[in-house]
């Protein structure tokens, strides 16, 4: 049985008198990166200098961490060491679970001061930006976007496993499937494993299978996703789900290419590519003791983040006209047009339902008004007006009340993921409504991902 030890309040352990003392010169571009907290993704270039990191606005790097304090930390960098040194922080410096008052680290060391991890990075790697605003199912003209199309292009070349971060619909799984697809696995299966879609209980079996006999109504043997997968890709979406006690099982299959489904008496090998998201912040998981740090690393070897939809505005005309385009293809018509005050109002609205409350909005106002040749903002429900529903009385009534009621659900579930940040779990109990069919809900609204 694995011993967890018990979290304890930072101020209540001792400063730390260890010093590491590495004997490495530091690389150019040496950087240090927020690597989990409120301002993950910031970075600070550290050329030999003193810098100070806190919420004051005069620090080197200001950090919006409530729990920082106004100056926290100093770092004093020189060509061959950084002596980090905690100014009398209200919470403390932590450095591998103690705190410290002065502490020399080297490249690859973390500190952790209030809810935010910071890491000493080598030099950010240059990537080209890619040449086309669409990579598979993807779409997006923007910097970021471009950014992001290139790393996921060159990380489908390898196998090494991915870790796809950001918000609730950001378009996590069009990551996932786009590695797949480009990768030397596109022949074999994509299999798609949403560990917040299923009981606790089943989980294990679920991604190991299990023999017959195994459990109380096990008839029969049972193959696991992870079997299913073998020659292809596995997508582990909602990865901050997974219960500790099923996290060694899944750091095995990625050290040894193992798995021992429930009741066997032992491993199986396969052939697996994993890529797997979150929308939690797992820094803030392995702090509080609920995400092993091990598994994070090992599963982080290439890390995407997919950027919400309000720091990339510019994405908007063409995510519109994308959806506008497919939907009408469905239709079997020509797609209804929107002048510039429309895209303005569009591309100004914050979405917090990201990529996916944007298909969402779109998809109804042509599903409601299914012949309109032009669409404006107050139809759409952005720029300060409500939407209307449109009823067409040449459907019958049962047909006109299906299609109201179910743009009503849809709405009501994209909503409700969206004042949830995505938690299926706090959105299903906002909801008095079990989370398993919460999940079937959103698969038939096509709201996953």
């Amino acid at each position: 049985m694995e011993l967890v030890a018990e979290p304890r309040d930072p101020r209540d352990i001792p400063p730390t008198a260890e010093v590491a003392r590495p004997q490495v010169e530091l690389p150019d571009g040496f950087r240090l990166l927020v690597a989990a907290g409120p301002d993950a993704g910031r970075a600070l270039p550290l050329p030999p200098g003193v810098y100070v990191i806190g919420k004051d606005p005069a620090a080197s790097l200001q950090l919006a961490d409530a729990s920082v304090s106004w100056r926290h930390l100093e770092l004093e960098v020189t060509p061959d060491r950084v002596r980090a040194r905690d100014l009398g922080s209200t919470n403390g410096s932590l450095y591998r679970g103690g705190r410290f008052d002065a502490i020399e680290i080297g490249p690859g060391a973390s500190l952790h001061i209030g809810q935010t991890e910071l890491r000493l990075a080598g030099p950010a790697p240059v990537v080209p930006l890619h040449a086309d605003d669409r990579l598979c199912s993807l779409v997006g003209a923007s910097v970021a976007m471009r950014e992001v199309f290139s790393v996921v292009e060159r990380a489908a070349r390898t196998d090494v496993p991915v870790l796809v971060t950001g918000e609730t619909g950001t378009g996590k799984e069009l990551v996932a499937d786009a590695l797949h697809r480009l990768s030397r696995r596109a022949g074999g299966p994509f299999v798609v494993c949403d560990l917040a879609a299923m009981p606790a209980s089943l989980v294990e079996s679920e991604l190991f299978g299990h023999v017959r006999g195994a459990f109380t109504g096990a008839e029969r043997a049972r193959e696991g996703t992870f079997e299913a997968a073998h020659t292809g890709t596995i997508f582990l979406d909602e990865l901050g789900e997974l219960d500790r006690t099923l996290q060694p099982r899944l750091l095995r299959v990625l050290d040894t290419g193992q798995i021992k489904p429930v009741g066997a008496p032992q491993y199986r090998g396969v052939d697996v590519r994993v890529v797997a998201a979150t929308n939690r912040d797992l820094g803030a998981e392995i702090r509080a003791g609920a995400f092993r740090e091990d598994l994070y690393h090992r599963i982080a070897v290439v890390t995407v983040r997919l950027p919400p939809l309000r720091e990339r505005s510019e994405d908007v005309p063409v995510l519109v006209r994308h959806f506008l385009e497919d939907e009408a293809r469905k239709l079997g018509r020509a797609p209804p047009e929107l002048d510039a005050a429309t895209l303005e109002a569009l591309s100004a609205h914050d979405w917090p339902g990201n990529v996916r409350e944007l298909r969402n909005v779109v998809e109804r106002a042509l599903s409601l008004d299914p012949d309109a040749e032009t669409i404006d903002a107050g139809r759409l429900g952005v720029g300060g007006h409500e939407a209307r529903p449109v009823v067409d009385p040449s459907l019958p009534f049962r047909q006109a009340k299906e299609n109201l009621v179910s743009a009503w659900e849809r709405e009501y579930v994209a909503s409700l993921l969206a004042g949830s940040a995505g938690n299926v779990t706090a959105a299903a109990r906002q909801a008095g409504m079990d989370r398993v069919y919460l999940h079937r809900l959103m698969k038939k609204h096509g709201l996953g991902g």
